[in-house]
């Protein structure tokens, strides 16, 4: 829980806020998934190497249905990896084992897609190629979690408002990360957008997540899922306006709105 704090403080309040069972079951998810993420956007490492790490993950995960070898695996680039990816197998060991092929599967195949979006240089020509980059790092978490729900109690969702709850939460962080994106080399807007149709796209999905929230009919799922959601409509209004991001007394004060 202190890696999760420290890799992402929006996540961590509801992941902690979870009962005892689910509450490892998605801080699982949620740490395998940023461990693979701090890979593809690791700042030095070269790309070859990105995809070869991402290839391997999904190989391991894939083939030996377990997390067995990761730590071996990546204990060669340990200097060079933050600590939330060298550590991917203790993430993957939290999980519950009667949810955690949900986890592998989920976290092989967003390494697989996130090895593809290097090869391709991450570009983005068309709103068809926006879609794919934010379900291949975002859409399909949104999916996850629908089975993570659904293992816990039998919660029913949706499956095109989980993608578009995963998106939508992605298509901000693209609003708010525009500058340094752009200084890397990486565009994630569609040819010929600017922030006003990207806001638009976002606004877009965050409805349909809206909905999604909607469907989930109380208890530990709407708990988790309503924070990043009111987070992400407030971050979106600031960035509609002309700013950036949350103060953290502005992140308190939803928060506490909300629980």
């Amino acid at each position: 829980m202190m890696v999760l704090k420290e890799t992402s403080r929006t996540f961590y309040i509801p992941i902690n806020r979870l009962v005892p069972g689910l509450k490892e079951a998605v801080a699982s998810a949620y740490l395998c998934m940023r461990a693979i993420d701090e890979i593809e956007d690791h700042e030095s490492i070269a790309d070859e190497l990105k995809i070869e790490l991402l290839r391997g993950v999904q190989h391991i995960l894939t083939e030996q249905g377990g997390a067995g070898e990761i730590e071996r695996y990546l204990a060669p680039h340990r200097e060079v990896l933050p600590e939330v990816s060298w550590r991917l197998q203790e993430w993957a060991e939290l999980c519950p084992d009667t949810v955690s092929e949900v986890v592998f599967r989920y976290t092989s195949k967003m390494a697989g897609q996130m090895a593809d979006w290097v090869e391709r240089s991450w570009s983005i020509r068309t709103v068809e190629d926006l879609d794919a980059y934010t379900y291949s790092v975002a859409g399909m978490v949104g999916e996850m979690l629908s089975e993570i729900w659904h293992w816990y109690d039998g919660t029913q969702t949706d499956p095109l408002k989980a993608v578009a709850f995963g998106r939508g939460l992605q298509a901000v962080n693209i609003l708010r990360n525009r500058d340094e994106d752009l200084k890397r080399g990486v565009d994630f807007f569609p040819e010929g957008w600017s922030s006003k149709e990207m806001i638009q796209y976002t606004r877009n999905n965050l409805k349909l997540g809206d909905a999604y929230n909607e469907e989930l009919n109380g208890g530990p799922a709407l708990e988790f899922c309503k924070i990043p959601l009111k987070l992400a409509h407030a971050t979106l209004n600031l960035i509609a306006a002309g700013g950036n991001k949350l103060t953290r007394q502005a992140v308190m004060k939803l928060v506490n709105s909300l629980t």
